[in-house]
């Protein structure tokens, strides 16, 4: 392998994300987004990756160049077949198209996406990086749901997590942050944007982890319900009359945020909070509610935690949130001081005080650089 450069691509439902990395100097010569797939002239996927080539290949950058070590495909469900990064076959494809019905909004895109960048550069080293991946190390204890072991294991039905690539790449940044080996850190990472989710980190393994099954447990979102009552469904569905389909809709793109107050921007509640809109306050105050309890979880789990990171759009961007979260927590070591919190920043940094016992930082996540250091790791070897 002469190339040092991974093209990592992200195949959604109607757009495909690309970034091109070079791992031998950390650059970044490339980067882009094809949005709209199905309409106009973005007819398919195969268009979309066709249109990437074009324009990697208007800037010197082809999929033709020799330095174009590998390519990086995000895939959201790896379910308990996938654990680590995988050399794509024809066998590894099959085997992800068969885990659709785990993530039927999802692995669709990332199979055709797969398939199409095959074709494209048949000869070239594909990896699949799997959102899953990381979490797959939570103990059964964690990852069974009490329910009869027959069915679940029939359906796959268990906590397999997402956002994996996140919190693998803050966990680690955190401890580098702290100047420390990730092995002799417990960290609480809180991924914060439209989707949202926590994860208990001990020694740099994940341990435990707020999505479930699907992406929809765990911590209000920005559409999303997170954790409800199962018997909530049933209830709309007898004595509301309300389908499987309408059921699903509502708790994914009718909840959260969005369905406690109008809005899933954090930016459009903080300014509504500002002049005394009572909605968006209990919007808020429910969201940081959420956040606070499942940092007392795991601190719970851990036994004993060394740093809180927060990250993605909300985490690394809302003073307001990371404040709210972690209020009132110093009889667990945990303090922010206020005039580092309010500083914004680029760069990973600590909020927390001097005299905290648990560090708290914010650290920008970078799933892209995860996915092709993951990539270029497997075919290097």
């Amino acid at each position: 392998m002469n190339g040092s450069r991974v093209l990592v691509l992200n195949s959604g439902s109607s757009s495909v994300k690309y970034q091109l990395l070079d791992m031998a100097d950390g650059s970044r010569p490339a980067s882009g987004i094809v949005e709209r797939i199905g309409e106009g002239p973005v007819a398919d996927h195969a268009a979309a990756l066709k249109q990437v080539a074009d324009e990697l290949a208007a800037q010197g950058l082809g999929l033709d160049s020799p330095e174009l070590a590998a390519v990086g495909h995000r895939v959201v469900h790896g379910g308990t077949r996938f654990t680590e990064p995988t050399l794509i076959t024809d066998e590894v494809v099959e085997e992800i198209a068969k885990l659709i019905p785990l993530a039927p909004l999802h692995n669709p895109a990332n199979v055709t996406g797969i398939k199409v960048a095959r074709a494209l550069r048949p000869d070239l080293p594909q990896v699949a990086v799997f959102d899953t991946a990381f979490h797959s190390t939570i103990p059964e204890a964690a990852a069974r749901y009490a329910i009869d072991v027959d069915t679940a294991d029939r359906w796959g039905v268990r906590r397999y997590g997402f956002h994996g690539t996140s919190h693998a790449y803050v966990s680690r940044a955190t401890a580098a942050l702290l100047g420390k080996d990730p092995a002799e850190v417990n960290t609480i990472v809180l991924h914060l944007g439209n989707g949202a989710s926590a994860s208990a980190v001990r020694g740099g393994v994940c341990v435990e982890t707020s999505m479930g099954l699907t992406p929809l447990e765990g911590l209000v979102m920005g559409t999303r319900s997170g954790d409800i009552d199962p018997a909530a469904i049933f209830h709309l569905s007898r004595v509301g009359g309300m389908s499987t389909d309408e059921i699903d809709t509502l708790l994914n793109k009718r909840s959260g945020l969005a369905g406690l107050c109008g809005d899933n921007d954090m930016r459009e509640i903080g300014r509504r909070m500002g002049e005394g809109d009572q909605a968006a306050q209990l919007a808020f105050d429910i969201y940081s509610h959420r956040l606070r309890k499942y940092v007392g979880a795991y601190t719970a789990v851990l036994g004993r935690v060394d740093a809180i990171a927060f990250t993605a759009g909300v985490g690394e961007n809302s003073a307001a949130v990371r404040e709210a979260a972690l209020r009132d927590l110093t009889a667990f070591g945990i303090e922010v001081d206020g005039v580092r919190n309010a500083l914004r920043s680029a760069t990973a940094r600590l909020i927390s005080t001097e005299s905290s016992r648990v560090a708290v930082a914010v650290v920008p996540t970078d799933e892209e650089l995860e996915i092709a250091g993951q990539t270029f790791a497997l075919v290097s070897a």
